[in-house]
Order: C-alpha cells, then sequence, then structure tokens
C-alpha cells in the first residue's frame, strides 16, 4: 500500500526549507505588500475602465447627433448611438470591478462605432 500513514518517512517541511537568518524576510511581510499593489492596481483597472468608458460613449453620442443632422445614412448614427451605449455598459461593469469585461465591451463598442462609419 502506498501512502500508509505509520511510515518512517517523514515529508519536508517548507519551514525546513527556509533558513534562520533571514529575518525580516517573513511571507507575511511580502503577502502584505503583495496585497497593497494587488489593491492598487486593481483601483487602477477601475478608473482607467470608466474614464474610457465615459471618454467613448460622449464621443460616439456627439458623432451620433453630428451624423443625424447631415445627410448620413440613417444606420451610421443608429450604428454611433449603440456603440456608445454598449461602451456606457462598458463604464458601469468597470465601475463594478468586472475590468476584462470591460475591456472587451469597449473594444466592442469601438468596433461598431467604426463599421457604422465604413458604411457611410
Amino acid at each position: 500500500m502506498r501512502g500508509r500513514a505509520d511510515s518512517d518517512i517523514e515529508p519536508e517541511t517548507a519551514e525546513a526549507a527556509v533558513p534562520e537568518d533571514r529575518a525580516g524576510d517573513h511571507p507575511e511581510d511580502s503577502d502584505h505588500a503583495e496585497g497593497e499593489d494587488y489593491v492598487e492596481d486593481a483601483r487602477r483597472a477601475r478608473w482607467t475602465a470608466i474614464g474610457t468608458g465615459a471618454l467613448l460613449s460622449l464621443a460616439g453620442l456627439a458623432a451620433a447627433l453630428l451624423r443625424l443632422t447631415g445627410s448620413a445614412p440613417a444606420l451610421v448614427p443608429a450604428a454611433y448611438a449603440f456603440g456608445a451605449a454598449v461602451c456606457v455598459l462598458a463604464t458601469v461593469l468597470g465601475h463594478r470591478g468586472r475590468t476584462r469585461w470591460a475591456l472587451w465591451l469597449l473594444i466592442t463598442g469601438t468596433m461598431i462605432m467604426a463599421l457604422g462609419d465604413q458604411s457611410d
């Protein structure tokens, strides 16, 4: 039988592998610093998603209004407005911390606006 509990071979522990003379290099200290970096990165990603989403939404709405008053086909301002709505959704998701989804929605919204502009 393998892995018997009464085996006389002791498993190596992580404490035995760490030298005692490394004072100040405790795993708790590095976890705390990494945790702070993680929080700061998450906060920065949220603000980036919110700011980019708001900027693209406003640009899409402005382009939709400009194209609506011009002689462009109705599909062009509709594409700009729909792309802007997708960017608004990305802004909301970015605010809630879903930054990966927000990134993909920002890309999708921008592509919708670009494809609508190509149909002009």
